[in-house]
């Protein structure tokens, strides 16, 4: 067990200085716009920081995670893809655990870091405060807007 960790640790370290390394700064930054983007979103929709109400509300719980995989999808299989090409390039094999962890480094992490405090700087610069996952159900319904509870989320209904 400690050579796999070894070389597992080994191998991540190689990777900084081995061909394909522009990936490493291209792919966070993919997957930082999609952060932003969806930060903005919830800031503009009222709702709660992203990863806050995924840690303490289970009832949203599920579609926050769904919303979410929905933006990194990509960014996360390319960098499984571009992992295992870099590995067949300089390890002539491939090693399925090492490319998970690269692609969470690379797409979930960031992702994770960026969401909720996008939404909170962006709610606050609009005045508004962003609700809680406790409250967020005790908000009363306006004309205009639908609470969603599967999603946890206060949405406007343009319709209406």
């Amino acid at each position: 067990m400690d050579e796999i960790l070894a070389r597992i640790w080994e191998n991540l370290g190689g990777r900084l200085g081995g061909p394909m390394k522009l990936r490493l700064l291209i792919q966070p930054l993919m997957v930082s716009f999609f952060a932003i983007r969806a930060g903005i979103q919830d800031a503009r929709a009222g709702r709660p920081a992203f990863f806050w109400t995924v840690l303490s509300d289970p009832q949203s719980r599920s579609g926050l995670l769904r919303d979410g995989w929905k933006d990194i999808t990509k960014v996360f299989t390319m960098a499984v893809v571009m992992d295992v090409v870099y590995q067949l390039i300089v390890e002539r094999w491939v090693y399925l655990l090492e490319s998970l962890i690269v692609a969470m480094v690379l797409a979930i992490i960031p992702y994770l870091m960026l969401r909720g405090p996008v939404t909170r700087i962006v709610g606050a610069t609009m005045g508004r405060r962003p609700q809680t996952a406790g409250n967020l159900m005790d908000v009363p319904a306006s004309r205009d807007t639908h609470i969603s509870k599967s999603a946890g989320y206060i949405e406007s209904d343009p319709r209406r």
